[in-house]
């Protein structure tokens, strides 16, 4: 019998944080656990191998923003389980997948599962939360994904080296499960207030083609080089289907992406924040993973749990900084966090050597590093869509996440890219350099998000209210 469901809003965040949990645990534990792929398919070459990182990377890319946008559409909740399903399921075949070509089949669909659970997991927290408590929830829900991702070096070490890289996947299916059975129980239904027709279908191929074409080039660039013709190709055949995919928009009743959000000085400010920081972040984040593996001889599994405190502090300090930004908003935490972040860079800079010194060099580093991260990540998640209406969560949710991932994996691909140059201290002063940018970066775009909030008026304006929703 349809039922609507008046759970706490702090249980509908822990349903849906678990699963957000594991999708960001897996997008870097496999980096630690693809030497052991590798020696597992050795008859396979190493370009075919890098498909199982590439697959994922490209289809999760593709596919968030015609999730998100769908999410609105059918109903947030039934996305969110539906995609629990399917990412838990895909971890299952991808542990116990007896060859790559079924083991890159499975990272697709763990792809496509993840893409539409994270827009919908975000879009549930905000239609769950009053204003007042919305900036808290959404700073605990951004610190989820940077925990998770730096956890997962020393936990995928550990589990690699103790049970196998099939075990890599198969962590994520007791997460999958309780998620599923806790958020059937709580999780209430929400979607636009006036439905109407599914999105338009050429816009979903025209972005998803854009998107993973752009995605393709840059992870491919380790091949081909930032200067070859392939690369220049692919970002051409992007842009060109980029923008198509506007055109059609502005055409169509029923786009996958209503324009009228770049309205909002917020959305647009706070996205492109989140890309630049993304770049930096996962620049800081592989790159210091590799200083401390090649220029002072760490192990894979000393080297993530020397970044362990970090994540610890983002998250000890993740509500308090949510506070601070219900009380004060979040365009001051993000001009301080800006230059905090930066700063770490700045520290490594003049003190690292190749001499190695956790206690004197690095901890001071991933402590500094850390209070940024607490101070940016969350409050960009929390500027992009807080002046959006509840029509657009999902699809707003989902631009900020797409923001971000597409940054991440052209920050991965330009420390490759250093470091592989000239594996050496010098090199590491680059993605270091990209840090400070990254964080001056902020700064300066958080001064043009407005002081106070705009909420858009985007007819239909009827703001939705949380249907009945069925098992």
């Amino acid at each position: 019998m349809a039922r609507t469901r008046n759970a706490s809003p702090w249980i509908v965040l822990v349903a849906t944080g678990l699963s957000v949990f594991a999708v960001f645990l897996d997008t870097t534990i496999l980096y630690v656990a693809f030497p052991s792929i590798s020696a597992t398919f050795s008859d396979v070459s190493p370009a075919g191998l890098s498909w199982v990182l590439n697959a994922y990377t490209i289809a999760f890319a593709a596919m968030l923003i015609p999730a998100g946008r769908l999410a609105d559409r059918i109903g947030r909740r039934k996305t969110f389980l539906s995609a629990v399903v399917l990412f838990t399921v895909a971890s299952m075949l991808c542990g116990l997948a007896p060859s790559v070509e079924v083991l890159i089949i499975a990272r697709l669909a763990q792809a496509i599962g993840a893409a539409a659970m994270v827009p919908a997991s975000l879009a549930l927290v905000l239609q769950s939360f009053s204003k007042a408590k919305m900036p808290v929830a959404v700073a605990i829900w951004g610190s989820l994904g940077g925990i998770s991702g730096a956890a997962g070096p020393s936990l995928g070490a550990l589990v690699v080296e103790t049970l196998g890289w099939r075990w890599a996947f198969f962590i994520n299916l007791p997460v999958g499960i309780i998620s599923f059975f806790l958020g059937r129980r709580v999780l209430p239904e929400g979607r636009e207030a006036t439905r109407g027709k599914l999105p338009d279908p050429l816009s979903i191929v025209l972005l998803a083609g854009g998107l993973a074409v752009l995605s393709y080039g840059v992870v491919e660039t380790e091949t081909w080089g930032w200067l070859s013709t392939g690369l220049a190709v692919t970002v051409v055949i992007a842009a060109v289907l980029i923008t198509l995919f506007f055109l059609r928009c502005r055409a169509v009743s029923n786009p996958v992406l209503d324009l009228r959000l770049l309205q909002s000085r917020n959305f647009r400010w706070a996205n492109l924040s989140m890309f630049i920081y993304s770049i930096g972040f996962s620049a800081m984040f592989l790159g210091n993973i590799l200083f401390m593996t090649n220029i002072w001889g760490f192990s894979i599994l000393q080297a993530g749990l020397g970044i362990a405190p970090g994540p610890l502090i983002v998250f000890a300090l993740s509500a308090q900084t949510g506070r601070l930004a219900a009380r004060y908003g979040q365009r001051p935490l993000l001009i301080l966090g800006g230059l905090v972040w930066g700063t770490s860079g700045v520290w490594l800079l003049t003190q690292a050597t190749s001499t190695a010194d956790y206690v004197g060099v690095y901890l001071p580093a991933v402590c500094i590093s850390a209070v940024g991260v607490a101070l940016v990540i969350p409050q960009l998640s929390s500027a992009a869509v807080k002046d959006l209406p509840q029509d657009h969560y999902g699809s707003g949710s989902a631009v900020a996440q797409a923001t971000r991932n597409l940054g991440t994996t052209l920050g991965v691909a330009v420390t490759i890219a250093l470091v592989a140059a000239a594996p050496a201290l010098s090199s590491f002063h680059s993605t270091w350099w990209v840090l400070v940018a990254s964080g001056v970066c902020v700064t300066l775009f958080a001064v043009r998000l407005p002081r106070h909030v705009h909420q858009l008026d985007l007819e239909p304006a009827l703001p939705p209210t949380p249907v009945p929703a069925s098992d």
